[in-house]
């Protein structure tokens, strides 16, 4: 999945889109999403001067984002459909290492429960085969107007 069905998923949008295409996904189970850090993001203008740091906060919503993708496709829902999933919450989040320009994420999100209107989902980052992130999440649904 490309970024252009991405948007089909996601309200996000440049520069607070964190997913740039899903390469594995199985319904009602998991998804694997990749995001490309760039030394050109905004967010490393103040995050820090002379030693570029991705900060963890973005990951963790990276991870969340990438559930919320996994929870309306599961479900055989969009965004067209009036709903968005919002990050309610996060248990037992760690970081392992810095993530820095020129990594790539790899985000690996797993369905823990997934009720009519949320999902709790265990989520982990790697850069490589190295553990950066590792958080459970839970997204709730939430009709717009």
């Amino acid at each position: 999945m490309e970024v252009t069905e991405i948007h089909k998923y996601l309200p996000h949008r440049y520069p607070f889109l964190f997913i740039d295409r899903v390469v594995e996904y199985e319904a009602d189970r998991r998804i694997v999403a990749l995001k490309n850090v760039s030394i050109n993001e905004q967010v490393f203008d103040g995050h820090f001067p002379g030693n570029p740091i991705f900060p963890g906060v973005y990951i963790v919503e990276a991870l969340a984002q990438a559930s919320g993708i996994l929870a309306f496709k599961s479900k055989n829902r969009s965004l067209e459909d009036g709903y968005v999933y919002y990050l309610v919450g996060t248990d037992k989040t760690k970081f392992k290492r810095s993530v820095v320009p020129g990594d790539q994420l790899r985000l690996e999100v797993e369905i823990v429960n997934m009720r009519n209107h949320w999902i709790k989902a265990s989520g982990n980052a790697y850069v490589e085969d190295q553990l950066v992130c590792s958080t459970l999440l839970t997204c709730a649904e939430q009709k717009v107007s």
